[in-house]
């Protein structure tokens, strides 16, 4: 390497440390990109006075319109349809509450309908700067204030304070917890091996990224072809085996299926070169080896949870390419293999962001939940942030823990090389879905995947939405696919046991050799049922089951380390 070389990296390293430090103050978001949005549209805007003169009009005329519903006497004012705040109660029927909440909403449409729509814009930078205004209008929001929330107002004066007061010693100690301070944490009736993943079973497997976990049958006689799961490596893996009531694990065990679980590592710096690649072959192919050395000639039902999901695609396409016909079938739960309309994700991905990212892992080797939680968080403002402020800060309420927010702060990591590659090669570039991405120097495709498919949405999901999801029928070639579409978000609609209350779903199955449907023609023609999907899924996994018998015995444990029972130790790593 030249000298001249080697002065130019050393440039780039300064580049990339200072792009590290400017990562803390702006929750991980490139300044850069955000500044190249806001400057198209205000270029845009400025070169376009027949657009300024409609943004001024509908200004005009919906602040007329809010004052026209004021003079209105006592008309109810529909709510926002977000939990905590629908201003449902009375006092927003009065002023000068009901004339806050009407501009407000005004000043919402204004921005969506008249703001945004500024011809010659990338599509990309419109959106961002739609996003931008939302997050920016939503501090305005009469709900969110205690002079402008009637019923925070009544409360306070109910309490002579007192909410306020415990309020600020919340605030305090979460300022101070921020700051790395180590103070307790608000006790949770929940933890991982006492009433959190106690599903029986043992570790049978370990490598330096997985553990692999198989379950004690619950049942006198199992059916012949096991399953084996592999959740996303961004999560740990017992949202899959919650509490017993609501464990997906302990259903399948209970209804006669020999189970399989990977358990993935949580990484540090030391593992900062570990590759896409490795967890293809470390983690799906190795989980698929000891499942057959377990089950012998028994094919295997694979299912994965979201980037679980993705990766099982690529690997069974993978597997499909190589003449490896292990797999019976595949079921991914709110999974993408088609990445171009993947949410409003895609606001924080482009070639400025993604860079950005990969200089703030290059120094630490990882990028840490805490580090992804802002766009998540953005993503449901109202849910994530504004909730909390109003119900911790202004009411002075200390949330109680349930099973699942329990297991959404036991967060995890990921290593910088292979999260570079899944967004910029899968997320950014499509390359998966395009036939570009290569598993040992062969591009794999999705249509090369013949095994009948259970694929899984739910409506509300703001990491995988639905609609993407079910893009995976533009290229398949399975024999069958049945798509289930089910209520609730990311989690809490996979998380969907029989008994729930107020859950439902659609599914339907489309054939080798049907034509395509329209995303929104299958949603319309589809029609509802009540209960739990996973009832359903059940009895398309008995139908390519096998006979019932006698079980397997457990594994034999093999790999690194020691055995150990069920949840294992993988699950423990912070």
């Amino acid at each position: 390497m030249t000298r001249e070389r080697r002065d130019t990296r050393a440039f780039q390293e300064l580049d990339s440390l200072w792009h590290a430090l400017q990562g803390r103050w702006t929750m991980n978001f490139s300044p850069v990109a955000t500044g190249l949005a806001l400057n198209d549209w205000l270029m845009h805007l400025a070169n376009s006075p027949g657009t300024q003169a409609a943004l001024c009009a509908g200004l005009y005329g919906l602040g007329t319109e809010a004052l026209s519903q004021r003079a209105r006497p006592r008309v109810p004012v529909p709510g926002d349809g977000r939990p905590g705040c629908r201003y449902e109660d009375s006092s927003w029927e009065e002023d000068p509450f009901l004339t806050f909440h009407l501009l407000y909403q005004q000043g919402q449409r204004w921005w969506e309908d008249y703001a945004t729509d500024v011809p010659g814009m990338k599509p990309q930078n419109k959106e961002l700067i739609s996003f931008i205004g939302r997050q920016m209008l939503e501090v305005f929001s009469p709900c969110n204030h205690l002079l402008t929330n009637p019923e925070l107002l009544r409360l306070t004066a109910e309490e002579k304070g007192e909410n306020l007061v415990r309020g600020a010693a919340f605030w305090m100690e979460d300022c101070l917890r921020s700051c790395g301070v180590p103070l307790p944490v608000a006790d949770s009736e929940f933890e991982v091996g006492k009433n959190l993943a106690v599903t029986p079973g043992r570790v049978i497997y370990r490598n330096h990224l997985i553990e692999l976990i198989q379950y004690s049958p619950a049942t006198k006689e199992v059916l012949e072809n096991p399953v084996l799961i592999l959740p996303a490596w961004i999560m740990k893996y017992y949202i899959l085996d919650l509490s017993p009531h609501n464990s997906m694990v302990k259903y399948l065990v209970d209804h006669g299926h020999t189970v399989f679980m990977v358990s993935w590592l949580n990484p540090g710096y030391e593992d900062r070169e570990m590759e896409l690649e490795d967890y293809l072959e470390l983690g799906v192919m190795e989980a698929v080896e000891k499942v057959w050395e377990v089950v012998p000639d028994q094919k295997i039902h694979a299912a994965g949870y979201c980037l679980g999901g993705t990766l099982l695609a690529i690997a069974a396409a993978a597997m499909a390419r190589d003449g490896d016909d292990r797999l019976k079938s595949l079921t991914l739960l709110a999974a993408q293999t088609d990445f171009t309309e993947a949410g409003d994700l895609m606001l924080f991905i482009g070639h400025s962001q993604l860079r950005f990212i990969e200089d703030i892992m290059r120094f630490q080797g990882f990028l840490d939940a805490g580090q992804m939680a802002g766009a998540f968080q953005l993503l449901r403002s109202y849910d994530l942030i504004w909730s909390k402020w109003v119900s911790r800060y202004l009411k002075g309420e200390q949330a109680s823990m349930n099973d699942l927010m329990t297991w959404n702060t036991d967060t995890t990591r990921m290593p910088s090389r292979m999260h570079s590659r899944y967004l910029r090669d899968l997320f950014l570039n499509n390359d998966f879905f395009e036939g570009r991405f290569r598993v040992k120097g062969t591009p794999v495709v999705v249509s090369d995947i013949h095994q009948p498919v259970f694929l899984v949405a739910t409506e509300k999901d703001h990491v995988s939405p639905w609609t993407s999801v079910y893009k995976f029928h533009l290229s398949s070639d399975a024999r069958s696919v049945t798509f289930v579409l089910t209520g609730g978000g990311h989690n809490a609609g996979i998380l969907s046991e029989p008994g729930h209350a107020k859950r439902s779903y659609r599914i339907a199955t489309t054939r080798e050799g049907q034509s395509f449907v329209p995303h929104g023609h299958w949603y319309h023609d589809t029609p509802v049922k009540e209960g739990s999907w996973w009832v359903d899924w059940q009895k398309w996994l008995l139908g390519g089951s096998g006979k019932k018998g006698a079980g397997p015995s457990m594994g034999a444990f093999s790999g690194v380390g020691s055995p150990c029972p069920a949840p294992g130790t993988y699950v423990f790593g912070r």
